[in-house]
């Protein structure tokens, strides 16, 4: 009796186990874990005509908003220039409407040939000329203001400076970089996900991104709210930074997955942990390829 007993309390014992490693199992199965890198796009800003650096506001580290005014070059030649073209605007109008009067005045006598069919096409000829280069000064005077303008540069969109490139008193070349800044949006993670999960990932479906740094206020990882936002189409060879030792060789799929809840924590390369729930649901997702 006493053998049936414990036999029966064995078997109890081992379905139990069975159970419970079974389930364990199940539940493992609804989460898909992986791991990537932050990446954060970047741009180089530059001024759109040359010339000496005289002033920048900004030192790297420093947030800029979109519109902001950020450094200038020494203006003078280009306000000159400008001055000048307003000046022969002025001009090539007072010759454009001094040649359409004396075209208007003269025009009518060639019916009762007072001028001579010569004279009118002189005439003619004169009030197109000058019309003409009114319209040069025009377009010349806009192109002197468009100059001048862009001896300021302002921040394209907000961001963070991350490197000074120049000084002030720099000679700089039309399109030479002066800062290069890291965008606050988006914010995404280059992941990877093999072959044999890529059926249970979408467009769209919500995830849990955790950096390695542990938030000093709460004691746990940084978590941040993300969504898949993009699956390559096609398979690639697991890059050589990914040094899962079981999936080195094998063929994945690039991901990426965007952060909606951004902040100054994250950094370009910081590498994290993705959790993705199978069961989850999906939203809308970022269409910033």
């Amino acid at each position: 009796m006493k053998k049936k007993i414990i036999a029966l309390i064995l078997i109890l014992l081992i379905a139990g186990i069975v159970i419970f490693f079974t389930s364990n199992k199940n539940k493992a199965t609804n989460n898909l874990t992986l791991f990537g890198n932050i990446e954060i796009r970047q741009v180089d800003l530059s001024f759109q005509v040359a010339g000496k650096v005289e002033k920048l506001f900004k030192e790297e580290g420093d947030t800029v908003k979109s519109g902001e005014l950020i450094a200038i070059l020494d203006s003078r030649d280009y306000e000159a220039n400008y001055t000048k073209a307003t000046a022969t605007v002025a001009q090539t109008l007072a010759i454009s409407n001094d040649a359409s009067s004396k075209f208007e005045r003269q025009a009518p006598l060639m019916e009762d040939n007072t001028i001579s069919k010569q004279d009118y096409d002189t005439l003619l000829n004169n009030r197109d000329r000058a019309k003409a280069d009114y319209d040069a000064a025009i377009a010349n005077k806009a192109l002197a203001k468009n100059q001048l303008d862009y001896t300021k540069l302002y921040a394209p969109e907000d961001g963070i400076i991350m490197i000074r490139i120049q000084e002030p008193g720099a000679t700089v070349n039309k399109g030479q970089p002066i800062f290069t800044m890291a965008k606050t949006k988006p914010v995404w993670v280059r992941a990877y996900v093999n072959e044999t999960d890529l059926g249970n990932i979408k467009y769209g479906q919500e995830v849990n991104v955790y950096t390695d740094t542990k938030d000093p206020k709460t004691g746990n990882k940084r978590t941040y709210k993300g969504q898949i936002g993009y699956i390559s189409p096609v398979a690639e060879f697991t890059p050589k930074t990914v040094q899962s030792t079981d999936v080195r060789t094998n063929l994945v799929y690039r991901i990426r997955v965007y952060i909606n809840d951004t902040d100054e924590y994250l950094r370009q390369g910081m590498p994290v942990t993705i959790n993705v729930d199978l069961n989850s649901g999906t939203k809308n997702a970022n269409s910033n390829n």
